[in-house]
């Protein structure tokens, strides 16, 4: 009978593939390309966006160097134009030759182009579509959506812009600049359908319970039979760049689901904030009441996640994302 296999030349048994065999293959380690030098002066700007201006001692503390590298790296890039030291007050400050990146990342599509792993993964995990928008001026602007299912319905589309007031872009306005709050509830605001809130009074007090909650969720407001649920996206400085969210038809977002959903968009947010430097401060989120519990409704659950969630941050410096 013809033997099942044969030895190679070094005497190892040989599959008739000539394969190895029961030798699992074993993955050659990823090679890494990064440049301490460069990391530092990541860290060190990434420090300044969050902290400065300040001192150098306390950016090279933020940025975990030492201060003789925190000075080298400062220099370096003060003569690029990127970092502007006041000499008088011993601080240091981001150089105006950021703005320049900033916009070309805005029109490259940055933010976009880095959600969309997590927008896909929320999408395949919840089963629904998700949203990503951000605000401009006094609106907002879909910027990215990851679509589960083609014959689900789309509720909105990349470019397509609403007010602030309705919808999960209230989460936008609810950290937005003071200013950009009372210009828009001092408008007449529109209404979509019977659901949507248009009191003043009423969205005034709405916005101080989303920062409070950390998240929200809306029904009817903008499309009759559509719910969704938000969460605040932030960047390096700490501020919230966009919202994403999860939008469905409300016939699957009856209760408990959307609580159940929530958890997911909390995590991808969290994630996707992280990614975009947010420190671990930023993105922790609250946990949503159980509405399985005895006599808990939603204003109960809102009265619940306050009390639990950490308060979050007012707008800080600019970002390039916005």
């Amino acid at each position: 009978m013809a033997q099942a296999s044969r030895k190679n030349g070094k005497g190892r048994p040989r599959s008739r593939t000539g394969n190895a065999a029961h030798e699992p293959a074993v993955a050659a380690p990823a090679r890494d390309y990064s440049i301490a030098a460069v990391g530092r002066a990541l860290d060190l700007l990434e420090a300044l966006s969050r902290i400065g201006p300040a001192p150098l001692a306390a950016l090279a503390d933020a940025a975990r160097c030492t201060r003789t590298a925190g000075f080298r790296l400062l220099r370096t890039l003060e003569a690029r134009g990127f970092a502007i030291q006041d000499e008088a007050r011993g601080i240091w400050r981001l150089g105006a030759r950021w703005g320049v990146l900033g916009r070309a990342a805005v029109e490259q599509g940055a933010l976009a182009a880095t959600a969309m792993p997590f927008l896909a993964a929320l999408g395949k995990t919840s089963g629904e579509n998700v949203y990503l928008r951000i605000r401009d001026g006094l609106e907002s602007e879909t910027i990215a959506i990851y679509q589960t299912d083609p014959g689900l319905r789309v509720y909105s589309e990349v470019g397509k812009r609403q007010p602030l007031h309705a919808g999960s872009s209230r989460l936008l306005l609810a950290h937005a600049p003071e200013a950009v709050q009372t210009q828009v509830l001092a408008q007449r605001l529109p209404r979509f359908t019977p659901a949507t809130r248009t009191d003043s009074a009423w969205i005034a007090a709405d916005l101080q319970r989303i920062r409070s909650r950390g998240y929200l969720l809306t029904t009817d407001e903008v499309v009759a039979g559509a719910a969704t649920v938000a969460a605040p996206v932030r960047d390096a400085s700490g501020q919230v760049v966009a919202v994403l969210s999860v939008g469905a038809p409300t016939m699957r977002m009856r209760p408990p689901r959307p609580r159940a959903v929530l958890p997911l968009v909390l995590d991808a947010a969290a994630k996707l904030s992280h990614i975009l430097g947010a420190s671990g401060a930023d993105t922790v989120v609250a946990r949503p009441a159980d509405p399985a519990r005895k006599g808990s409704s939603s204003a109960a659950a809102g009265r619940d996640n306050a009390t639990i969630a950490p308060a979050l941050a007012s707008p800080g410096p600019h970002s390039i994302f916005r």
